[in-house]
């Protein structure tokens, strides 16, 4: 495993979050949040953090690079439920030439429900391993550049 970068359970610690109302099709009978569905929610985030420090996703597929999950880590500390809005906290860490992980807290009311690390790598359209983006490998020195004043969208 690559993971270099351990989450904290301290909101202050990141510096994008992203806010989701959970819905009915993401549990089970229970009301509770079917753990396949945590992968979205940390990508749902991770594109928003993109698209705020103005690198949107499409724009990086226009250049021809797409960014390859390689490795997940997540640990579920409580149950989320259906209609819970939950925060999905990111920063990102341990960035190399080829790779770059995120952490994720994911919280409800500021109460800790889970932590997650991702490791991803470049490829191109083909499937070929690519070296980051000069901005991207840049987010090592300064993981929390000008980010847009658009907030992450309200879960209302």
């Amino acid at each position: 495993m690559r993971l270099d970068l351990r989450p904290s359970l301290q909101p202050a610690d990141y510096q994008w979050q992203h806010r989701l109302r959970v819905r009915f099709a993401e549990t089970d009978a229970m009301g509770v949040v079917h753990h396949s569905r945590y992968l979205p929610y940390l990508e749902e985030a991770r594109v928003g953090y993109l698209r705020a420090i103005g690198h949107p996703y499409a724009a990086l597929r226009a250049e021809g690079v797409d960014i390859a999950v390689l490795e997940v880590a997540l640990s579920y500390r409580r149950p989320v439920r259906f209609d819970e809005v939950v925060t999905v906290h990111l920063r990102i860490g341990a960035v190399t030439r080829t790779t770059f992980q995120v952490a994720y807290l994911l919280t409800v009311d500021d109460e800790p429900r889970a932590t997650a690390v991702t490791v991803h790598g470049c490829v191109s359209a083909e499937g070929r391993p690519l070296r980051l983006p000069g901005w991207m490998a840049a987010l090592a020195a300064d993981p929390a550049p000008e980010i847009a004043a658009t907030a992450s969208p309200a879960a209302d």
